[in-house]
């Protein structure tokens, strides 16, 4: 492939002198150079401009859409991972059907129109845990509904990183899969036609960005920056492989630094996309975020580093955890800063309006205005897309439509806001079964890490399958990382540190609740801090305490015995065991255990005592 910066096919991006940032090293060949980070798009000039002097003027308003963790969810999510919530003035709140990428095109193409500067951007994880119809496919439909939305830029987020950094190339330059092939005969993947920004992933070796640190969008003069970050966090989160060589710096010093050279070339108006969230107050889309009640506003990690961020950022889009939010941080100096989240999988999407000062070339920040809106199933589906929908499920159809097993009511996951999930239970249930016999590994007890579970199983049907009926696509849309699962042994003592490990360290901000198999029991205190929220002396195995000097055969997926997910405790196993994958695991549980007239009920999740 080539290194120099790609075309995209409507002739947008223009290259702007001075490229600073050229990519050497060992993975040249794959990846873009730097320089396409000093590249321009021209807008998309929907309809004939209503700002000031009819983006003529002294000042103009660009209009901003952005959205953040799709995860490859081309058609609508089902059940309640496709709901959002809407408080209403009474107080009552409204769940509403919302996503699929058919409605998200005709949202976007109604928000446009009237608006001549409109910039389309979001904030990671667009690809990476994917349903099986884009999953299947290593994302390619994906990045093909994006090229077609007119996305301008994004920022990288962890899930972009789960098949490692040549992937991640191929995604943004094209190519067929090394392994899979060209899936459409005769047409050559020819990847996103729109830049991925990574500015603090560096390589290890080199020091030099991965991608393009950032991006500048412009129209008639009209200049913006766009610099791009994920999480510093991203190696805990990703398997080893998936992050091997690479280097992930802070956010807040990687933005700033970057700041100062969009200054240099003259940018003044800049917006921050970031992969790091925060948790509002409440769930519902429309809360008024900067309501100055007890226990109103926004907490985690995006307000540290909101704080932080050079007061020259004008706004921050952000994502990962897929959370509905428009708020304002103070930013350095005490004023005022955007900060906003599009909750996940394409429910929704922000409508920012930023007021670009022709003779400053900054925004007015005062003038700053912006909304969540939903992205409901009322309106007309975009052809397109519906199109290539079809083709794709076409292609994955002999797979996605197979039986897998029965339920007898919705079994939640992604969808539940308990600490222990009902499939969490059935996941984790799954696992020691396929592992318990000796040949298998001996597993005693699993382990399944919640943000495994990416969605619910759902009683209606998705398809021409019938109500109940559990198909490889819907399976796979749960468990889509198709992990290998590890079986080892672990002292008493580091279960018990790693289940503490749940609600302290790097989770004490934002818990991470492992679901786990039958057996095992203990109580969890949310009234305390930290690691004693997990009530000593509670945890049991069939009955019996957990015994810190005996060993135990622990059943894992190799993302956790690896140590991720803020569990180092885990990583400390020995006598390690390759088994199959979860997702395979997963299906022979259902098919074991479900029949059309046996369905499996939703278990009790009755095996985490939780006093709040």
């Amino acid at each position: 492939m080539s290194a120099t910066p790609k075309r995209n096919r409507a002739g947008r991006r223009v290259l702007v002198a001075g490229a600073a940032f050229a990519t050497v090293g060992a993975l040249v060949a794959a990846m873009p150079a730097g320089a396409a980070g000093q590249s321009a798009r021209h807008g998309h000039g929907h309809g004939h401009g209503h700002g000031h002097g009819h983006g003529w003027g002294r000042t103009v308003d660009v209009q901003l859409l952005s959205f953040n963790d799709l995860h490859g969810n081309l058609e609508p999510p089902a059940g309640s991972s496709g709901q959002v919530t809407r408080t209403h003035a009474d107080g009552t709140t409204e769940k509403i059907d919302a996503g699929g990428v058919e409605y998200l095109a005709t949202h976007l193409r109604q928000a446009r129109k009237g608006n001549r500067y409109s910039v389309t951007a979001a904030a990671g994880d667009l690809i990476g845990a994917s349903p099986l119809l884009s999953g299947l496919f290593h994302d390619e439909p994906t990045i093909n509904a994006l090229n077609r939305l007119d996305l301008d830029v994004t920022s990288v987020g962890n899930h972009e990183f789960d098949e490692g950094a040549r992937e991640l190339s191929r995604i943004q330059n094209g190519g067929c899969h090394p392994t899979g092939g060209c899936y459409v005969k005769g047409k050559k993947f020819k990847g996103a036609d729109f830049p991925y920004l990574a500015a603090n992933v560096t390589k290890e070796k080199t020091g030099k960005p991965l991608l393009d640190p950032y991006f500048i969008w412009e129209k008639n003069g009209v200049r913006i920056g766009f610099i791009g970050v994920t999480l510093e966090g991203t190696p805990n989160i990703v398997t080893a492989e998936g992050v091997k060589g690479l280097k992930f710096g802070d956010e807040v010093e990687t933005i700033n630094k970057y700041t100062k050279v969009l200054e240099r070339k003259g940018v003044k108006s800049i917006v921050a996309l970031i992969h790091e969230g925060g948790a509002p107050a409440s769930s519902s889309y429309n809360y008024d975020c900067d309501s100055p009640g007890q226990g109103d506003g926004i907490s985690g990690p995006i307000t540290e580093i909101a704080k932080h961020v050079s007061p020259q950022v004008d706004a921050l889009v952000t994502g990962h955890t897929h959370q509905a939010y428009v708020c304002t941080i103070p930013d350095p100096a005490g004023k005022p800063r955007l900060v906003t989240s599009a909750a996940s999988y394409g429910k929704l999407y922000t409508d920012t309006t930023l007021t670009y000062d022709r003779r400053t070339k900054d925004i007015v920040r005062t003038s700053v205005a912006s909304a969540n809106h939903v992205v409901t199933r009322d309106v007309p589906k975009a052809a397109d897309m519906t199109k290539l929908i079809e083709d794709w499920r076409t292609l994955s159809a002999p797979i996605a439509n197979r039986p897998q097993g029965y339920i007898a009511t919705d079994i939640n996951g992604r969808g539940s806001t308990a600490y222990e999930k009902p499939l969490g239970d059935l996941i984790a249930d799954a696992q020691l079964e396929g592992l318990a016999p000796a040949d298998k590994g001996g597993a005693q007890l699993a382990l399944m890490n919640p943000g495994g579970i990416r969605s619910d199983l759902v009683y209606a049907a998705s398809g021409s399958e019938g109500d109940g009926v559990v198909t490889y696509g819907e399976a796979f849309t749960v468990q889509p990382f198709t992990n290998m699962m590890n079986v080892v042994d672990l002292s008493g003592a580091n279960l018990l540190a790693a289940l503490k490990q749940q609600v302290s360290g790097a989770n004490a901000a934002s818990v991470k609740i492992l679901q786990v198999s039958g057996g095992l029991t203990y109580t969890l205190d949310m009234t305390k801090s930290g690691a004693d929220r997990v009530v000593d002396g509670s945890v049991m195995l069939n009955g019996e305490a957990i015994d810190p000097s005996k060993s135990y055969r622990v059943a894992m997926n190799e993302f956790l015995a690896g140590g991720g997910d803020g569990f180092p405790a885990l990583a400390a196993g020995t006598n390690k065991l390759v088994g199959a994958s979860d997702l395979d695991l997963f299906n022979a549980y259902l098919t074991a255990h479900s029949s059309a007239s046996a369905p499996l009920a939703a278990p009790a999740a009755d095996r985490i005592t939780v006093v709040q």
